[in-house]
Formats: structure tokens, C-alpha cells, sequence
């Protein structure tokens, strides 16, 4: 399905009904990384996939892609799914966009889910490698992106042909744009002891881009988390190990149930009570 969001469009996908899940994926992917998932999840939810703009489906166009600007694209499209509150579930750099929802539309958050992804911004090194790594991708294409990334996101072989095709299928705008808006992004620490909502954090133990004490520092500054550690899961835990992400998306959306009570779910998910 298409809607048109912030003057793009945008593509997404839905399954079930109940307590809206916004799934975001990570950079420079789309919302097939779910696909493992949604199947094995038992919660009663209405799962939402978008891909984010420059990405997949949606539209890419020519700009730099900031945290915010990417946060309120997905505010836009609760607004003309006419949802009032989502649990927001993100991925790497889904994670990024996911705290600054947290950060300016709070009241619009009814669960945050953080998969393999950190809340500090970029050191100098890394914000002048994402800046180079711009340049190459406009110079080269997508292909230099899937060769750099590719071995860094998993090291199950049938997980890294997945991602290198979504790499290469990735707009060349959405790859430049997002590295941008990355390295330009704010630092998110503070913002995870603002956020009262019930949480999960969930690592790949053999991450090779952020360690499991960077993912411990998330579920530490969270007021109210559960933490999993997946075990020989690299940067894609819900492509490697997908029972072990469910497992821990259904634990969150059944903490956030418990706290709405049964005749008023419909209010807090839809504007419509639907």
C-alpha cells in the first residue's frame, strides 16, 4: 500500500488489527527484514512495515534525511492511518529515528522497542567515514555500500545475499541522504531517561557494529526495559534468529496491553476507536 506522507510517497505494509506496531527498519534496508518475524508473532496487533523515505518502495528524493525528518514521516503516517499512539519498534538506524519520535512527539508513543542499534551520536571518525562514504556511493552506486556493509550485518551466508540485494535495490538518493542525516544526528542519551512507556532492547551477541555493552547502555538509561541478548546473532538478529525478536516484540506489546484496559485500547491505538 502507498500513502502520500510529508510530499513523498510512501509504502508500507499492515497485517492483523489491535494495538498499532510501527516496524522501521535500519539503513540502507527496507521492510522485508520483518518478514521472518511477523509470522511467528502471537500478539493481537495490527503490525505496520513502512519503508522509510529513500528506501524500498517510497520515494527517494534528492536531500539529506535527518532523524527527525525521518520521525516525522512516520507521525504523518499514524496521522493518515488515523492512529493516535504506536509502539515504535527500530531497527539500526530505525533505532536513530525511533528515540527522536520519542524525543519530539512523546505523547504519541505508546511502547519503544530498540533492536541493534545505540543512542550516542557518531564519534568525529565515524561522522568524517559516513561523509566519505557518501561521496563514494554518489561516485559509485549502491555496490560500494552493499561491499562495505554486507559482511559487517551478519555472518550467516543465506542473511548476508538478503541484505546485499535490499542494499543494491536501495535509491542511491536514500543511501547518501541517510548517511548524512546520520552523521549529523543528535546524541539520544538523555532522552532515554525521559521515556516512561514500557521498552524491550534486544542485541546480537556477535554485533559487529555495536557491542554489547554500547546495546547495555540503552536498556541501563531505560526506566522501564527488558534486555535480550541473542546469542551468535549478529547486526540482523530478526533475519538470524526471528522466534528470539518476536519473542521479545510480543513480550512489549503485552506490557503495554496490561496497562490499557480492555475498553479503552481502541481509544489510545485510533483516533476512530477502531
Amino acid at each position: 500500500m502507498d500513502v502520500e506522507v510529508n510530499r513523498i510517497k510512501m509504502h508500507y505494509e499492515e497485517h492483523g488489527q489491535g494495538l498499532p506496531v510501527i516496524l522501521i527498519h535500519g539503513f540502507p534496508l527496507n521492510h522485508i527484514i520483518w518478514a521472518p518475524v511477523l509470522p511467528l508473532l502471537k500478539s493481537r496487533a495490527r503490525w505496520i512495515t513502512p519503508d522509510l523515505r529513500g528506501h524500498g518502495q517510497s520515494e527517494a528524493p534528492a536531500s539529506i534525511y535527518s532523524m527527525d525528518q525521518f520521525a516525522g514521516d512516520v507521525r504523518e503516517l499514524m496521522d493518515r492511518l488515523d492512529i493516535e499512539k504506536a509502539v515504535l519498534v527500530g531497527h539500526s538506524m530505525g533505532g536513530y529515528i525511533s528515540l527522536a519520535f520519542a524525543r519530539l512527539y512523546p505523547e504519541r508513543l505508546a511502547g519503544l522497542g530498540l533492536v541493534s542499534t545505540q543512542a550516542r551520536t557518531d564519534s568525529p571518525e565515524r561522522r568524517e567515514a559516513r561523509y566519505t562514504s557518501a561521496k563514494a556511493v554518489s561516485a559509485q552506486g549502491t555496490s560500494f555500500a552493499a561491499d562495505s556493509l554486507t559482511p559487517k550485518y551478519s555472518n550467516d551466508p543465506a542473511v548476508r545475499e538478503k541484505v546485499r540485494e535490499m542494499i543494491l535495490n536501495t535509491p542511491v538518493n536514500g543511501v547518501v541522504g541517510s548517511l548524512f542525516g546520520m552523521a549529523e544526528r543528535a546524541d539520544s542519551r538523555e532522552t532515554l531517561r525521559t521515556i516512561q512507556v514500557p521498552s524491550v532492547v534486544v542485541a546480537g551477541e556477535a554485533d559487529a557494529l555495536f557491542p554489547l555493552e554500547v546495546m547495555r547502555e540503552l536498556a541501563d538509561n531505560l526506566p522501564r526495559t527488558r534486555w535480550y541478548a541473542v546469542p551468535n546473532a549478529g547486526h540482523m538478529p530478526m533475519m538470524e534468529f526471528p522466534e528470539r525478536v518476536a519473542e521479545a516484540v510480543d513480550a512489549l506489546v503485552e506490557d503495554v496491553l496490561r496497562e490499557v484496559p480492555d475498553d479503552n485500547q481502541g481509544k489510545t491505538s485510533s483516533r476512530t476507536g477502531s
